[in-house]
């Protein structure tokens, strides 16, 4: 009698087994279910991976949700990833020269300038001595192309 019985509980054990849904099933009937281009799920002894792009959170949490609801399935791993969004370039910064490459391309442009002197301290490039009138623009002008931060003038005209 006793043997009957262990043989009877093996028996509905393997044939409970038996009944649970075979993970290549799983897989097909989530992926009718879904129906996702981009997404992918495989199943592994119950446990479903989802893998691929999700829109956003609300579709990744979606899918899952989905994928969990399909009988057999013990649990779910999300590996669904979400797009990093188109963001603009940001607007290309303002070079400012250092101090001293400043002062030396200072120097280089003032020296054609008799009278004109020139000093730089933080960025700002600041011009004293006399000039002509008709010199004034084409200096400011060329040092102004030297990027600096700033172009006090000093500079008095004769």
């Amino acid at each position: 009698m006793k043997i009957q019985s262990i043989l009877l509980g093996m028996g509905l054990a393997v044939s409970l087994l038996s009944c649970s849904p075979k993970d290549a099933d799983l897989e097909k009937e989530i992926s009718e279910k879904l129906n996702t281009p981009g997404v992918h799920v495989t199943v592994h002894e119950g446990v479903a991976t989802i893998v691929g792009t999700c829109d956003d959170e609300a579709f990744k949490k979606n899918i899952e949700r989905s994928v969990k609801s399909v009988q057999g399935v013990k649990s779910v791993v999300n590996n669904c990833q979400i797009p990093e969004p188109n963001v603009e370039p940001a607007a290309a910064a303002v070079v400012i020269n250092p101090d001293s490459d400043l002062d030396k391309s200072v120097g280089k442009v003032i020296k054609a300038y008799d009278g004109v002197s020139a000093t730089v301290v933080g960025g700002v490039v600041t011009l004293s001595g006399e000039i002509k009138r008709e010199q004034l623009q084409p200096l400011i002008q060329s040092v102004q192309e030297l990027k600096p931060k700033k172009v006090d003038n000093k500079l008095t005209i004769k």
